[in-house]
This record gives structure tokens, sequence and C-alpha cells, in this order.
């Protein structure tokens, strides 16, 4: 192996976070939750560190009009649990919707993250508004198309 070759790691100093705009309503759940997650990650970068969190701010909106295809705002389900016994609470998609649409959009994307430590630093980048208004004009999100 050629000793000047040497594997490039990013630095703490080098992180630039983005702010990225994704509408919800524009794809399946599933598309937009992968979409984010890589944003989160930031695995799409040639630069990616996997041990350190670098990735890019998400505002998503519409949470509301979230797209399940199939027969999923029916069958689908949502589980908490308190920890106590009998305290397992059941939710479909469609009760969700009505009472917490964000969580539709925040469960998807946190099963899609890596399991490790860095994953509630990388959930708290993620921002999830019902409606078409958001928080966070000062930032000039970037708006990103999901095909």
């Amino acid at each position: 192996m050629n000793p000047s070759m040497k594997t490039y790691s990013k630095k703490a100093s080098e992180v630039e976070h983005k702010w990225i705009l994704v509408d919800a309503s524009t794809a399946p759940v599933g598309r937009v939750a992968s979409f984010i997650a890589s944003r989160l990650t930031v695995k799409y970068q040639p630069t990616f560190t996997p041990s350190m969190d670098s990735g890019d701010y998400v505002v998503v909106i519409n949470a509301e009009k979230a797209v399940l295809t199939g027969n999923k705002e029916e069958n689908k389900k949502y589980y908490s649990y308190s920890g106590y016994t009998s305290g397992l609470k059941t939710a479909s998609a469609r009760d969700l919707r009505e009472k917490n649409p964000t969580r539709i959009i925040e469960s998807a994307v946190k099963g899609m993250l890596p399991k490790n430590k860095l994953q509630a630093e990388r959930m708290k980048r993620l921002r999830v508004f019902v409606g078409e208004t958001h928080d966070h004009t000062p930032q000039q999100p970037v708006k990103m198309e999901i095909k």
C-alpha cells in the first residue's frame, strides 16, 4: 500500500450544517423518510465520517398530508409502551393522523437511522410541522424535491 494514501476523516471544525425543506405530501412516507435519513446522516457526501454527527437540518412541512399507500391507513399500527403492566397503547395511522400527525414522519425516520449514540442528536435536527408554515424561515432552508 502506498504510504501517501490516507483515509480522510472530517474534523469538528469543518462541519457545516445546511438547512433543507421537504414537503411530506409529495411522495410516500417511506420514500420521504429514507431521503430525510440520508440527509441527517450525510451519507450522500464523500466526506462522510461515521463517528461524527455532521448532518443537515431538515424541516418537514405538511405532515398531516403524508401519503400512505395501500391499506396502511387502517392496518399500520403505532405502539407506545409506558413500562408498566398492560401499559401498551396501540394507535392506527388514521388515529395518529388526527391526534399527532408529526409522529408518523418522526417514527419512520427514527426507524431508518442507525441505532447508536448519534441517533438522538440526529433526531434533534429533524423539525416536523403541520401545514405549510414553519418557524425556520430565517435559516432560509433550501426546498428539495423527492422523486
